[in-house]
């Protein structure tokens, strides 16, 4: 769901209307922008990080890991429309500050100690030193003609993180 678009914030109407319910219902359950762009950060960061056990689940861990890369990536690019709403509100106090980096380093960090585990990752890679680089390689590649790129850099990462060779 996007909350702005080129021309600034798309209005509660429109997003009432996309999500197919009228606006009073969107009114009763989020009297504010700011409550419902909470709501949307919240339900997409828990479902982000509740991925890693399931993709652990149906993966092995070198490739889960890859595979929650790509739904962070994903994550990181949806909320850049939501990002001045949540600042202005974190700053405020009028939304809850959600730990976004610490439930990321805890979901990155049950998939790091499962692939070192299974011989495929380093054990020695700290998860919020991970993070901390998704980060990085999300910024660098935000905008303009670097965004194509993320995907060569999250393999290039998944790279880094397997074990030395002996």
């Amino acid at each position: 769901m996007a909350f702005t678009d080129a021309d600034g914030p798309v209005p509660l109407e429109d997003i009432a209307r996309a999500a197919g319910v009228g606006v009073g219902t969107l009114y009763r359950n989020f009297p504010t922008r700011e409550a419902l762009v909470e709501a949307v950060y919240a339900s997409e960061l828990a479902a982000l990080t509740d991925s890693a056990d399931e993709l652990l689940q149906r993966h092995p861990p070198d490739v889960a890991l890859r595979a929650w890369m790509g739904g962070y990536a994903r994550f990181f690019a949806a909320k850049r429309g939501m990002a001045d709403t949540l600042r202005a509100g974190w700053a405020s106090g009028r939304i809850a500050t959600p730990n976004t980096r610490e439930r990321l380093s805890v979901a990155m960090g049950r998939i790091l100690a499962a692939g070192a585990a299974a011989g495929v990752l380093r054990a020695d890679a700290d998860p919020y030193d991970v993070t901390t680089m998704l980060l990085g390689s999300f910024l660098a590649t935000a905008s303009g003609d670097n965004a194509e790129r993320i995907d060569q850099m999250l393999d290039l990462l998944v790279d880094a993180l397997r074990p030395p060779r002996s």
